[in-house]
């Protein structure tokens, strides 16, 4: 390229001529007189190559400049080519009048450009005057490449001749070897810049004065192939823009879709787990249950927290950035929208909530239960111990040995059997009532339940009909008897329901209670202070009694009378009395210490209940002022954004710092639940309204923040000061009623203040750009993009599609190769991938459209 600008500045004394000489049309074009011979072979060579650069643009080319342009036909299509402009149809004929028709066509068009021809007529050149045909190529020349050239308000040639210098100045030794160098400088131009070479390196050096009309076309070639690559270069910058931020926005969309994808992917995977409602047989199973759920809400749950709150930020951050770049708004998948994620975590949230309750209602339906089976247990214990040996008991037959006295001993010892047997007859009807409760309330083992129930009820049946049969064979033979001893026939009667009464009363007192508060604990003493005037009874008679026993062996003693060593009527000996009334006595004081131990139990809970709730009744009130705090913060006009973000940052910090009152609160509450508290009147904020309020607040300061980084981002790209910002939130603040949004008629009042005159129409349509998804409502970032939005510099799809056309010069489509030509790279491979096919007669195999292209990145499409 030195070799070609050095040339240019050696013959530079060739274009020193004055520019009104130069800029007017020749008037000495003397049809008889003739170039000088060199000039002429000169101009011919540089005015052919010329011509046939443009020509070649429409498949075709000329050989002899004076023949080929007789008809009118080429030197019509040049004049095409050339201008961008349709011609008038040419004439078809071969006639000379049909081809005077056409060049008269053709110096028409050159006229109406504003060019005089002097001396140049239809006549010559369809005669193939060489002199007429230069002068008037020249006249093209002058009007389509050289007229607009200007270099700081200098004329075409002297602009020619200053661009010439200036280009070649940086350069040492430029008139050593001009052969070499122009030669070198024609070649590299030929094969690089598409300039076709005009003239040899001979024809300027061997000549003394080169032709300065071709030495002029020839450098004009140059001066616009530097200029085009200049716009090449910028056009190729823009386009680069572009695609740097469309590419940018597109990692977005998918960075939002894959998170989005995989949030819900969880809230998938998770809903199923909270809906299983298959209870577990034991308490530990399901404490277990209750310990996995307090896992996944303080550990599983947490971050998922963070994605969703990130997710939103995300979405917001990306619909700023389309906005700003004059992008359509991102429309994600089908079910991804925000929208759809916080339904689906409302969804979430709802299952979440029924099934802690479910958790809960389980725990307290095992431990009624196993309360219940222990119960059972025990009743059934006491039975089958009274129950042991009465079937061969009441299958003996040894009345049929016994004497009259034996007999009626018998007989009354059997009557006393059967009111022990009506006694216990309750205790039966407990049983199966237990059983059955078990039974309805889904007891994990009821099957041996059943047997053992069913088992009694059998033997309890049995036991009636022996009991039925021995009375009628003791009555059979009773008549047989005379004699019995009341004494000991009335210390059966009277000891077997005192006997019976003690094991009721050992079990009352054995009985287990379940109890959650020191006030139930009253109520049990309440009940249990009855017992002493029971007892007051109960010893009198149980001196009743034990006089009558008292009273045998003294009339025994005093008649001589020999005592049996057990009492005929009954297997209750006074020993069996004494013994069970002591033990009656010892589980009394034993009750009482159980009910200190369950009082002391519940002190304890009581003291976590008020430990719970002194910092919940502080975290409560606190996470709610933050979040008043936060809302003021975000609607406040005073200071720069700046400052806002400033505050909101140390907020979230604090709030991040607060967060060990959160966890402190978690481990008294666990500790709560571990000793199964389950209300609590000293506060009204639970756990769950706790956690729901933090979570809240964590959201809402990265949202608000969010907010702030979006407006500061809008006011930097859009050059709004912050007196317009502060302006625009005052008029936002003064209509809005919904705490950082407006109606739709706030949002029209707020505009009307401001100035707009707004018809159904015009509202409607500013509702469009402010409301896309239609949500009823206009929040401060939509509201600062529709004021800023006429004012801001962004690129357009016409700019794009200009751009595209100068480096395709000038073309309808652009090939793979200028593209990877002028374009780095990666943008161009982006270009190539997504454009599609060139439709045309008139494009190359492989040519790409890049106007539905530039179309595409502005308007609805996939990118």
């Amino acid at each position: 390229m030195t070799a070609i600008e050095t040339q240019v500045q050696y013959n530079s004394s060739y274009l020193m001529i004055s520019s009104e000489d130069y800029m007017v049309p020749e008037e000495d074009w003397d049809r008889d007189l003739l170039l000088d011979p060199a000039w002429e072979k000169q101009q011919r060579k540089t005015f052919t190559a010329w011509c046939n650069s443009h020509l070649r643009k429409a498949g075709t080319q000329i050989e002899n400049i004076e023949e080929d342009f007789r008809n009118g036909l080429k030197l019509m299509l040049l004049l095409e080519v050339i201008s961008g402009e349709r011609l008038p149809k040419p004439d078809k004929g071969k006639m000379r009048f049909h081809k005077i028709a056409n060049v008269n066509k053709a110096l028409d068009f050159i006229s109406s450009k504003g060019v005089k021809l002097v001396s140049i007529g239809a006549e010559e050149i369809v005669d193939g005057n060489v002199k007429m045909t230069l002068g008037m190529i020249w006249t093209i020349i002058l009007r389509f490449a050289i007229q607009d050239i200007s270099i700081e308000e200098t004329s075409a040639k002297e602009g020619l001749l200053l661009w010439c210098q200036r280009k070649t100045a940086p350069y040492r030794n430029v008139n050593d070897d001009p052969v070499g160098n122009l030669n070198t400088a024609f070649e590299v131009a030929e094969k690089f810049l598409d300039i076709p070479k005009m003239l040899d390196a001979e024809d300027i050096v061997n000549t003394p004065k080169p032709d300065e009309k071709a030495i002029m076309t020839y450098v004009s070639c140059f001066y616009h192939a530097f200029a085009g690559a200049e716009q090449a270069e910028t056009a190729a910058n823009r386009i680069c823009k572009v695609l740097a931020v469309n590419q940018e926005n597109e990692r977005l969309m998918e960075e939002y879709e894959k998170l989005a994808s995989e949030l819900l992917e969880w809230i998938r995977r998770t809903i199923p787990w909270l809906e299983n409602r298959v209870a577990e047989q034991t308490m530990q199973a399901m404490q277990q249950k209750l310990e996995d759920f307090r896992d996944y809400r303080r550990v599983h749950k947490p971050p998922k927290v963070q994605e969703k709150c990130q997710l939103e930020i995300n979405f917001n951050t990306l619909q700023t950035k389309l906005r700003l770049s004059n992008r359509p708004a991102f429309m994600p998948s089908e079910g991804k929208m925000v929208s759809d994620i916080a339904n689906a975590w409302k969804g979430l949230e709802q299952v979440e909530k029924g099934y802690e309750e479910w958790l809960l209602t389980e725990i307290r339906r095992l431990e009624r239960l196993d309360h219940l089976a222990e119960k059972f247990k025990q009743k059934c214990s006491l039975h089958e111990a009274w129950t042991t040996g009465k079937q061969e008991l009441l299958s003996l037959k040894d009345y049929e040995s016994a004497s009259l006295i034996e007999i009626r001993a018998l007989m009354r010892k059997h009557e006393a059997f059967e009111s022990d047997l009506a006694a216990h007859q309750d205790r039966v009807e407990q049983i199966a009532a237990i059983a059955q409760e078990l039974n309805e309330l889904d007891y994990h083992d009821a099957a041996t339940i059943n047997a053992r129930c069913q088992g009694i009820c059998d033997q309890w049946d049995n036991l009636g009909t022996l009991t039925q049969k021995r009375r009628d064979s003791l009555e059979r033979v009773e008549k047989l008897c005379e004699t019995i001893d009341q004494l000991y026939l009335e210390f059966a009667k009277r000891a077997a329901p005192f006997n019976n009464w003690m094991d009721g009363a050992m079990e009352d007192l054995k009985d287990m209670f379940i109890v959650h508060s020191i006030e139930e604990i009253q109520s049990l003493k309440a009940v249990f202070s009855q017992t002493p005037p029971l007892h007051l009874l109960a010893d009198k008679e149980r001196v009743a009694i034990m006089g009558i026993q008292n009273e045998i062996l003294k009339i025994a003693q005093t008649y001589g009378i020999k005592v049996l060593g057990e009492n005929p009527y009954t297997v209750i000996t006074p020993q069996d009395i004494i013994n069970k009334w002591e033990a009656v006595k010892q589980l009394g004081p034993m009750r009482d210490q159980i009910l200190q131990e369950e009082v002391a139990r519940q002190q304890a809970n009581e003291r976590l209940r008020r430990q719970f709730a002194a910092q919940a009744n502080i975290i409560g009130p606190w996470i709610q002022t933050k979040m008043e705090e936060i809302s003021h913060v975000s609607i406040d006009i005073a200071g720069s954004l700046e400052e806002q973000m400033n505050n909101l940052k140390q907020y979230e910090q604090n709030i991040i710092n607060y967060k060990s009152n959160i966890d402190k609160l978690e481990g008294d509450h666990q500790l709560s639940q571990e000793g199964l508290i389950f209300d609590n009147k000293h506060t009204n904020y639970t756990m769950e309204h706790v956690r729901v309020g933090w979570e809240q607040l964590l959201t809402t300061i990265a949202r608000t923040i969010n907010e702030v980084e979006n407006q500061i981002l809008t006011r930097d790209a859009k050059g709004i000061s912050q007196e317009q910002l502060n302006e625009f939130r005052a008029s936002f603040n003064h209509f809005d009623r919904r705490n950082g949004m407006m109606d739709p008629d706030d949002f029209r009042a707020c505009l009307i203040s401001m100035g707009y005159d707004l018809g159904e129409v015009e509202f409607a349509r500013i509702m469009t750009l402010v409301d896309p998804n239609n949500t009823g409502v206009v929040t401060f970032q939509a509201f600062i993009d529709f004021m800023t939005r006429e004012t801001a510099e962004t690129d357009t799809a016409e700019q794009v599609m200009a751009s595209f056309k100068i480096l395709a010069s000038d073309k309808t489509y652009i090939t793979v190769e200028e593209l990877k030509r002028e374009l780095p790279p990666e943008q161009a491979e982006y270009c190539i991938s997504r454009m599609t096919r060139y439709v045309g007669s008139d494009a190359p195999p492989g040519a790409l459209d890049y106007t539905s292209f530039s179309s595409a990145l502005y308007g609805e499409s996939d990118l």
